[in-house]
């Protein structure tokens, strides 16, 4: 699982609730020849059973998340022993924005990029965000609405998480999480490839490996956009010339920097301040 693209891929995403709730199958149960409609998000809490999909057979149990998308065929069924589990029904559509221009997307237009099952190991954490999204499912009116939505973004930013832990080492975590520390607070200082993987402790291919895996972005990648970030917010919020801002943010060539500032926003850093102006009146 490349988790840096799983996560930019859900960024691009917005969701629609359509039910939640928690359900008991009775012992023995099944249901075969099943085609979901519409995508859903189920998370075993107790018991045992096995599910099918698209000819491929899964063992279910406490601590399994299963996404089901349309267009799949499944068989579920439980064991000898009830099967429990919350579930929440939702449709999505694209909505995101890059370089000042937005871009929307039908849901036949962009796919959900979890399927199937997932092993979770913060299983209580998940269950928790699970049942608060079914409590508001009982309640009524745009707030409760926009909590639900809310949670359900964390549940998925939750999901993530447990993918990174289960993905490599605590050690190496703290690694690369000390790395981007160290990042946020030298990003005006001249920073290299060399000098990150040698704080690391790791070769250069090997670090810049696991950096993408962890945040979908190379360690010069992560660099360059936390500089323009810092870049925009000077041009927005103060009147230092653009040559300044340029050497405030770790680039001592003016027009190296007005390239990249171009390349990532979509206007020169001139042209963005112009805007900002043109928007504070």
């Amino acid at each position: 699982m490349d988790l840096g693209s799983l996560t930019s891929k859900l960024n691009e995403l917005t969701f629609s609730i359509l039910l939640a709730g928690f359900k008991t199958l009775p012992p023995n149960w099944s249901k075969k020849g099943k085609k979901p409609l519409y995508h859903s998000l189920w998370f075993i809490t107790k018991g045992n059973g096995e599910v099918m999909i698209n000819g491929e057979k899964y063992d279910l149990s406490p601590g399994k998340l299963i996404v089901f998308t349309p267009g799949m065929t499944y068989d579920k069924s439980s064991s000898s022993n009830p099967l429990e589990f919350y579930f929440i029904r939702f449709t999505h559509a694209g909505a995101f924005e890059k370089k000042e221009q937005w871009y929307f997307k039908l849901p036949h237009e962009i796919s959900f990029p979890l399927r199937g099952v997932y092993s979770i190991k913060n299983s209580s954490g998940v269950a928790l965000i699970f049942d608060e999204v079914h409590s508001l499912s009982k309640r009524r009116g745009s707030t409760f609405a926009i909590r639900q939505k809310l949670l359900f973004q964390e549940l998925l930013l939750t999901l993530i998480q447990d993918f990174h832990a289960q993905s490599i080492s605590k050690d190496t975590r703290q690694v690369i999480e000390e790395t981007i520390e160290y990042i946020g607070h030298h990003y005006h200082k001249n920073i290299t490839l060399t000098d990150l993987a040698k704080l690391a402790g790791l070769s250069k291919s090997h670090y810049s490996r696991l950096f993408k895996k962890n945040t979908g972005y190379s360690p010069i990648e992560y660099l360059t956009h936390l500089r323009i970030d810092r870049a925009k917010e000077l041009l927005a919020h103060s009147d230092i010339k653009v040559k300044e801002v340029s050497q405030n943010v770790g680039y001592e060539d003016e027009l190296y920097f007005s390239r990249i500032f171009k390349k990532l926003v979509g206007v020169s850093p001139t042209q963005f301040t112009d805007e900002q102006k043109l928007l504070d009146h």
